[in-house]
């Protein structure tokens, strides 16, 4: 994987995936964005649509007959009849209906036709988890109800908002006749009062063209809907989708994705209290010194944006680069140390660090941290050796 290219898994078939997206009827957004997304990725994938009756976002309960699951069925089986490999609701309702509401919908839609599922919603907030965002900016066509619905939405979910005055539509037609420019200040609006992304939470807005240009700007992700759709339906495909021009979701998201499910995984099978992955790749905004990746139990604090440390400069970092092996650490009372704030600021009593290379290079590494001195099992290294190994495998050289 580069940052200019894309792993084309093709499917079962040897024909580019088929991506079939359930579509609001009044939508005049998604579609050709879509389509010049995948401009990018020649050959990768194509997408098809299917309609279902949506003009009015409201809190009443004529809009929200809108989103019952019979017409998205029934939209499904259509897409099902063209053998597509993945099934996207590409809209946001679940934002403010509720995450289980989507979450309970993909799982319909599988039942219904065998397909792999998702939502708009769920990208999001995969997008989030992949990124470890937990304060978001909201960038949101809608009026000021259902802004608030959303904000409380998202907050179930561990996500602290920063909400951007609405432009206090309802007509969902409308949406899409909002100038891009006025989306894009709407954008910078949200990336205040420590936003760690912005997303733009609607598929007929016209966000994605302006992603790439403001987060050069803003320094943060900005995850527009659309985008993420594609994003999540490529990689829950198998895809991993990888191309510039479009954001660092698009280019970097399936990276981040796989190095958190890693970590979640190593941090489940050795009971520890964080796992984190550091790597230098200056082609996806990588480098060592803020992690890629980190994994927490519950109650312990984050380290995921503290960049005070020169990395490479750690006396143990300089021991994985002299030994090229696990460090195993059941405490500290013996060389090589930790720098002093991994103990005072964060409490961490033991480590493991496992080298990841490319090539004969030191690209990165794992860490594994226990807030009480403990004896590192068999099982722990095992699992350590094998979060190396998949990292290893999924780093791009």
């Amino acid at each position: 994987m580069s940052d200019s290219s894309t792993e084309n898994r093709l499917s079962s078939e040897n024909r580019p995936l088929r991506v079939g997206m359930l579509t609001p009827s009044s939508n005049t957004c998604l579609e050709p964005v879509t389509y010049g997304l995948l401009q990018g990725a020649p050959g990768l994938a194509t997408a098809h649509f299917a309609r279902v009756p949506v003009t009015r976002i409201a809190l009443d309960t004529g809009s929200d007959a809108q989103f019952a699951p019979e017409p998205m069925l029934a939209a499904a089986r259509q897409l099902a009849d063209a053998k597509v490999d993945v099934l996207v609701w590409n809209g946001t309702s679940g934002s403010w209906l509720g995450i289980e509401r989507d979450r309970a919908l993909a799982a319909a839609l599988t039942a219904e036709t065998g397909i792999p599922a998702t939502t708009s919603t769920l990208a999001l907030l995969d997008a989030c988890a992949a990124y470890g965002v937990t304060r978001l900016g909201l960038a949101l066509p809608y009026t000021g109800d259902v802004a608030d619905a959303i904000v409380s939405t998202y907050a179930k979910g561990g996500l602290e908002c920063v909400l951007a005055e609405p432009f206090g539509e309802h007509d969902n037609e409308a949406f899409a006749r909002i100038p891009p420019a006025d989306v894009a200040r709407q954008i910078e609006a949200a990336a205040t009062d420590g936003a760690q992304a912005v997303a733009v939470v609607c598929t007929n807005v016209y966000g994605a063209l302006e992603a790439e240009r403001l987060e050069r700007a803003l320094g943060i992700p900005v995850f527009d809907s659309v985008s993420a759709t594609l994003w999540r339906a490529l990689d829950l495909a198998g895809a991993r989708p990888s191309w510039s021009g479009h954001g660092q979701l698009l280019r970097d998201g399936s990276l981040r994705a796989d190095v958190q499910r890693t970590l979640e995984r190593l941090l489940k099978a050795t009971g520890a209290d964080r796992t984190t992955f550091r790597v230098d790749l200056p082609g996806h905004d990588l480098h060592v010194d803020l992690t890629a990746g980190e994994a927490l139990a519950p109650g312990i604090r984050s380290i995921r944006r503290d960049a005070s440390l020169d990395q490479r400069r750690l006396h143990t970092v300089e021991w994985l680069e002299a030994e090229r092996r696990a460090l195993v650490q059941p405490h500290f009372r013996e060389a090589p140390h930790p720098p002093e704030a991994l103990k005072d600021v964060y409490g961490v009593r033991a480590q493991m660090l496992s080298p990841v290379q490319a090539g004969d290079a030191l690209t990165g590494w794992i860490s594994v941290h226990s807030t009480r001195e403990r004896d590192w099992t068999d099982a722990d290294r095992q699992a350590l050796a094998a979060a190396t190994a998949e990292l290893t495998a999924r780093t791009p050289r």
